[in-house]
């Protein structure tokens, strides 16, 4: 167009010329602008934050408000790390074909669940309280969108719970807001086709069922396709122990005595072992087993083991079922566990020694070094536990329980004089190949295996962390030669790596310093000096070799001078800093004139009349110095004390952590950190504390408690006087109060707290309960749980069951927070 010239009349139609009243588009939609901005003028930044809404202004009529649209966002709010949070956004007026919809904008990451108005997420771990800014968008008819925002506050994590009360009765207890369900137990059938449990006493085929006393537990992610997914919580394999039976209740009638049924060894057996079964939720934490799964496994005292690392092949191990000693028979009395950074379960023979029976013409017919070695071990029984070996039968897997030299002209490939030398080990299983073969690892040593955590940490080498759960026996290490190679992780064959990481490397007992140092003294051959001659063992004990160190490494532990403990059972890290803690369950052995710097106290369990000891046990965590694994040296304190606070208030020489009816405890056994691939696991991580106490079961059944722990070294040094002049120093860590331990769980009557895991995201927790309702007889059980945790009532012979228990919050947050 030719620009206008003032001499030129021309115009090209711009002028209006209409006298009419009739408005302009034009004119409406320069007012309708104008409105709008001031509209928005007048809303100043504080009001909107308040309001939390957004106005959106779109062509229509003046007087016609239809095209317009307002969205709001909720008001601002508080939480804490592992809460869900819910975000619910409104609009007013006509929205488009585009959902509206929420989006973060700053603050840390937190994943949105759900789509539209309403999503929800799980506040995210902060160290510090942070704002999370949340943006809600709609799009109106025409096009044009709104957006309001809302903050959330997160504070870093809290224990958000109220502490469970102490409980006699025959029920898990859970606080408000959680529930709990039963999920499998003894007896509950693996195969496709199998009948259900009669609980009766004449079922059968225990290779195919749950086994008794649910102890130590892993989740394994399982994908869709049935592989590995180490982030799946909604699919995924249980692997978990069983460590013993309760014989009665197995049966129909009383167990046979003198020569023992082999059908009722068979099934007495089979209870014992391992079970991995298929779990899988249905939506909203619903879960259940699959009967059907392809992937169950019972593993027993009869699956075949191979050995492998220092012993395999070892003269100690050869028996008439392996002459080469590089192969066995089964798994016993399995307690705690571990899980490896490639995806395998590692199971821990604890117990074994009193199931192998000694006839009085072995004594004879053994070297003084094997008397020895079996006295040490405790392999002392005229009968074995339950009799197996008694059996009328020709089955070597149950003759074997025999270790009786069968004649002077024998030799080891004629009887199972060794057998008892091919338990007591830490086994490796691939929960995803229903066909491998497990591997008994003997670089880790042969005692009483209590449990063993795996610490996986970049460019160093891999630490197994291992109790010794017997009255003043030690705590033990193994560190791998090879450095972690992160591509290990996902490797196909898990059992190669285990061979890379497990059966070469070096072996350690702990001694604990006066002064909360310690070391770690090498157990390896060469380097370890003969044990001296003591009243026991007036020959002493010289080492033959590197086998014979691991075959009988509580002679290797007393030869360097490792700390004698009060009974060390379950091992656990914390995921950020790396501090093991150990669990020492009790010891009635302690008197007031052996206690040691790590194992301070001697007191009577019930004041002025119980007998003296430790008989609610404590707690001991350690710190590597230079945090890696291979550290030869440590800092220690002792990080909680169990007491009951009914009996001692405030006495502080017993009552030294300072615990009340919420928290008190005896018999700290299990022991877990929250998984670092949810907010229980990150930053301050949860401790969990199962009990296995005889001591304070007049006042409470076992229990699960919650903590938030310190650091090694967050309290200071302490004198403890336990009576007739004897005193006692050591190192403790800061008092408990309520917000730092609270129980959270309580037990079935006569029950044991046993094995615990979460899945990766923290939402479900898988807890086992052992031995429920042991105290009674077949006619009138003690108890009778998992019957009646639904709410109805049992007959008066139903017979209790060992089980597992899925505990999910009702509100879909973060167990524990």
């Amino acid at each position: 167009m030719n620009e206008a010239d003032p001499a030129v009349t021309y115009t090209d139609g711009e002028v209006d010329v209409n006298d009419s009243t009739q408005r302009t588009l034009e004119s409406m939609a320069a007012e309708r602008y104008s409105r709008r901005q001031a509209m928005f003028r007048g809303a100043g930044a504080t009001t909107m934050a308040f309001m939390g809404t957004g106005l959106l202004a779109a062509c229509g009529d003046d007087d016609d408000d239809r095209g317009q649209i307002s969205v709001t966002a909720g008001e601002n709010a508080a939480t804490s790390s592992g809460r869900v949070v819910n975000l619910t956004g409104t609009v007013t007026g006509l929205v488009g074909d585009t959902a509206p919809s929420w989006k973060q904008t700053s603050g840390p990451s937190a994943t949105l669940m759900g789509t539209g108005s309403s999503v929800s997420f799980i506040a995210p771990a902060v160290a510090t309280a942070t704002d999370l800014v949340f943006t809600y968008t709609a799009v109106s008819t025409f096009g044009e969108s709104a957006s309001a925002t809302t903050t959330i506050r997160v504070s870093p994590a809290a224990l958000g719970f109220a502490a469970v009360a102490h409980f006699t009765g025959d029920a898990v207890v859970v606080p408000e807001g959680y529930t709990v369900t039963v999920v499998t137990r003894l007896g509950d059938p693996l195969a496709q086709g199998l009948a259900a449990y009669k609980n009766d006493g004449t079922d059968t085929d225990f290779d195919k069922r749950v086994g008794d006393h649910h102890d130590g537990l892993v989740y394994f992610g399982l994908s869709a396709a049935g592989g590995v997914d180490a982030a799946s919580s909604t699919r995924g394999l249980l692997v978990q122990n069983h460590e013993n039976i309760t014989q009665k209740y197995l049966h129909a009638a009383a167990p046979s005595t003198g020569a023992r049924l082999e059908a009722e060894v068979v099934k007495e057996m089979n209870c014992h072992g391992v079970s991995i079964v298929e779990y899988n939720d249905a939506g909203g934490r619903k879960w259940s087993y699959n009967q059907n799964s392809a992937f169950n496994r019972r593993i027993t005292p009869f699956t075949p083991m191979d050995f492998h690392g220092p012993a395999a092949g070892s003269a100690m191990l050869r028996t008439q079922y392996s002459p080469e000693g590089t192969r066995g028979r089964g798994t016993i009395n399995n307690c705690a566990n571990g899980m490896t950074g490639w995806n395998t379960y590692l199971t821990c023979e604890e117990n074994y020694a009193g199931y192998f029976r000694r006839d009085v013409s072995d004594d004879a017919l053994r070297t003084p070094r094997e008397l020895a070695s079996l006295r040490r071990n405790g392999v002392a029984s005229r009968t074995g536990s339950y009799s197996w070996s008694s059996a009328n039968t020709t089955n070597t897997a149950i003759k074997r329980w025999n270790a009786t030299i069968s004649s002077a002209t024998a030799t080891s490939a004629d009887d199972y004089r060794y057998e008892m030398n091919q338990m007591g080990w830490v086994v490796e299983i691939d929960p995803y190949n229903p066909n491998s073969t497990p591997r008994k690892r003997t670089a880790l040593g042969r005692f009483g295996h209590e449990g063993a955590f795996v610490r996986v940490a970049a460019d160093q080498k891999v630490g197994f962390y291992m109790g010794d759960d017997s009255g003043g026996e030690y705590l033990y290490k193994f560190v791998s030669a090879a450095t972690w190679a992160a591509a290990d992780a996902n490797a196909a064959d898990r059992l190669a790596i285990g061979d890379k990481y497990m059966d070469n490397g070096t072996l350690y007992a702990a001694v604990f310093n006066p002064d909360g140092t310690g070391a770690w003294k090498p157990l390896v051959y060469g380097q370890v000096p003969p044990r001296a001659p003591s009243t026991s063992y007036p020959d002493g004990y010289t080492f033959a070799d590197q086998a014979d160190i691991c075959v009988n490494t509580r002679f290797a532990g007393d030869a360097v001078g490792a700390t004698p403990m009060d009974r060390p059972e379950w091992t656990t890290g914390n995921p950020v800093t790396g501090e093991i803690y150990l669990t020492l369950t009790n010891n009635s052995g302690r008197s007031p004139t052996t206690t040691n710097a790590p194992n301070p106290r001697s007191y009577q369990n019930n004041p002025g009349t119980g007998s003296q000891g430790n008989p609610n046990g404590h707690i001991v965590r350690i710190r590597e110095d230079g945090d890696t694994t291979s550290a030869l040296t440590f800092r220690w304190d002792i990080y909680m004390f169990g007491v009951d606070s009914t009996d001692y208030p405030s006495n502080p020489n017993v009552n030294v952590s300072g615990l009340t009816p919420a928290n008190d405890f005896s018999s700290p056994d299990g022991a877990f950190f929250s998984r670092a691939t949810n907010v229980g696991g990150q930053i301050n991580p949860l401790l969990w504390i199962e009990t296995d106490d005889g001591a304070m079961t007049d006042r409470t059944n076992c229990m699960l408690l919650a903590a938030l722990p310190g650091h090694v070294g967050d309290g200071g040094a302490v004198t403890i006087d336990n009576g007739g002049g004897n005193t006692q120093g050591t190192i403790v860590g800061t008092k408990a109060t309520g917000a730092n331990l609270r129980r959270f769980l309580v037990g079935p009557v006569d029950c044991e707290i046993t094995g615990i895991d979460t899945t990766p995201d923290g939402r479900t927790m898988f807890v086992g309960v052992q031995h429920p309702g042991d105290s009674g007889t077949i006619a009138a059980p003690g108890g009778h749980w998992p019957a009646g945790q639904d709410g109805t009532t049992p007959t008066a012979t139903t017979r209790p069951r060992s089980a597992l228990v899925v505990i999910t919050k009702n509100d879909g947050g973060v167990i524990g927070l």
